[in-house]
């Protein structure tokens, strides 16, 4: 994890689409900007500066996010967000998380990702599975 230093920053941008809505999430809200919407951005975003600086086989899970949205955002403009790594302490990685709009600031926040054996990722929710289909067979 050598490429996985602090200081290292990834952005991406999105333009607000009806999928990003507050209203198409059944909030009630004008159409803007949903704050869901915003942490998967965030999230995304960090995975993105992540994962492709990991060895094959290895990849990164999110295990908590903490934001703030600050200000709506239009359906059709733009959203900005940035994660820069500020710590990596063994597998664990956290993010510092920032958000704008084509006018203004529109959130913050930190986020902690780590990085996990995908094969063993995926035996452990293959088991998982096999537990719930064991316990609902003759059940009914």
């Amino acid at each position: 994890m050598a490429d996985l230093r602090p200081g290292l920053t990834h952005e991406i941008t999105w333009t607000v689409e009806e999928r990003h809505l507050a209203s198409t999430l059944g909030s009630g809200l004008p159409p803007v900007f949903a704050t869901p919407m915003l942490g998967a951005m965030f999230e995304e975003c960090a995975r993105a500066l992540a994962d492709p600086r990991l060895p094959e086989g290895q990849l990164t899970v999110g295990t908590w996010i903490t934001i703030r949205h600050t200000a709506p955002t239009p359906r059709g403009m733009r959203v900005r967000v940035r994660a820069e790594l500020v710590e990596v302490d063994g597998r664990r990685l956290r993010f510092k998380l920032q958000a704008w709009d084509d006018v203004e600031p529109v959130g913050d926040g930190e986020h902690e990702r780590f990085v996990i054996d995908a094969d063993r990722f995926e035996k452990r929710l293959a088991e998982k599975l096999a537990r719930v289909h064991e316990g609902s067979e003759g059940g009914e």
